[in-house]
């Protein structure tokens, strides 16, 4: 299988290949981070909920550092939903960079310059686009 050019999406395949689920690592260090998250997901079913949050958030990246056919707009739904129920749009924002340092984290030394860059400037996109009205 041929490498993505787009080194976001190249950052999750070289980290499908270390590892199969990448929910238990974002969670614990969301958690680490952002201890007052941890009560968040206290119920019944919330590693259900957790791995559909994250698999929503990547399939949103995804399509945001790409071809933009329509997934991205979960970022804007979301971070207006989520601020509905409490949840601060700094909080939202900060579960992008959570899944930028689990990949980098997993990946060592694969983390490549390219690989950071174009992450960092998603994150700042991102940061202005969970700001505007879905």
């Amino acid at each position: 299988m041929k490498a993505s050019p787009n080194p976001i999406e190249r950052s999750f395949e070289l980290a499908a290949s270390r590892c199969a689920d990448l929910t238990p690592r974002v969670y614990q260090r969301l958690f680490e981070e952002h201890p007052e998250t941890r009560m968040m997901f206290r119920s019944q079913g919330s590693e259900l909920v957790m791995g559909s949050m994250l698999a929503l958030a990547i399939e949103a990246v995804l399509d945001f550092a790409d071809e933009r056919r329509g997934h991205f707009r979960l970022i804007a739904c979301d971070a207006a939903s989520h601020e509905a129920y409490g949840t601060s749009r700094d909080l939202f924002i900060a579960f992008f960079a959570i899944i930028r340092d689990t990949l980098r984290d997993l990946l060592g030394d694969e983390w490549s310059p390219d690989i950071g860059q174009a992450w960092d400037a998603l994150l700042m996109e991102v940061d202005t686009f969970a700001g505007v009205p879905a």
